[in-house]
């Protein structure tokens, strides 16, 4: 049975109103994404540092939480009630804590702030928003009920290779730390195969109740080039009083 141009068109109109219609769904979001971030510390460890892979876990987990609204989103960590504590039984603790870390992002104004908690002091970093060079794979996945696409691109400054898995069905450019330049929300992450995963746990549509979602403001105001290097300084610091800490 052939099927008419007059019914063609109208098949075609459908579809485009059925997109249209999932578009706007998805742009008018709003809700909380909870993630998991898995570091791999022995990984982490130079060669002359291998004694102390008896000192600390093989792995540790942090909680990040990603809340959004149709066009902001405030990525951060999630306050544990109790430290993280290793320990080589000889008497010896190590005590690991999750620093106060905030991303906002503003789509509209292609606006990023960074709050970074460093040395016992809050940074504020104002900065534009970037568009990564992903290379889309084709492969997929299913995350948290959402079926997923992949995409890569390899970091130059940190030498990294960067997997991210995205959907569709929820606000495009939205994801946990940096990764908000897809054209889908980002729900996990693959950093140089599992030295860093960062993985959606739990998936939350609903209303943004008043001031969930507030753009950083307490902090010393700095740009990003400043506060590496202030970093950088201070790790070498570090080194040369014979200290060990790896931030990644």
């Amino acid at each position: 049975m052939q099927i008419s141009n007059t019914m063609k068109k109208i098949i075609l109109l459908i579809g485009v109103l059925i997109s249209i219609a999932a578009a706007h769904v998805a742009f008018g979001q709003e809700g909380i994404i909870y993630f998991e971030t898995k570091i791999n510390m022995h990984r982490n460890l130079p060669p002359e540092r291998e004694g102390m892979k008896n000192m600390i876990p093989e792995f540790r987990t942090t909680k990040e939480q990603l809340i959004f609204n149709a066009n902001e989103s405030l990525y951060k960590s999630v306050e544990e009630e109790e430290e993280e504590e290793a320990t080589d039984g000889g008497g010896m603790r190590m005590v690991f804590r999750t620093p106060k870390n905030e991303t906002y992002v503003n789509q509209s104004e292609t606006k990023r702030i960074s709050l970074q908690e460093f040395m016992g002091k809050n940074y504020l970093i104002n900065d534009t928003l970037k568009v990564l060079p992903w290379k889309f794979t084709g492969e997929t996945k299913t995350i948290q009920g959402y079926v997923c696409k992949s995409a890569t691109y390899f970091n130059e400054e940190r030498k990294q290779n960067i997997t991210a898995w995205f959907t569709d069905k929820l606000r495009p450019f939205l994801g946990p730390e940096g990764f908000h330049s897809l054209p889908g929300a980002v729900l996990m992450v693959d950093i140089n195969d599992g030295e860093r995963t960062i993985t959606a746990s739990k998936i939350e549509l609903r209303a943004l109740k008043k001031n969930e979602l507030k753009v950083p403001a307490q902090g010393i105001k700095t740009t990003q080039a400043e506060f590496r290097k202030m970093v950088q300084e201070q790790m070498e610091k570090i080194r040369a009083n014979g200290g060990n800490i790896i931030i990644r």
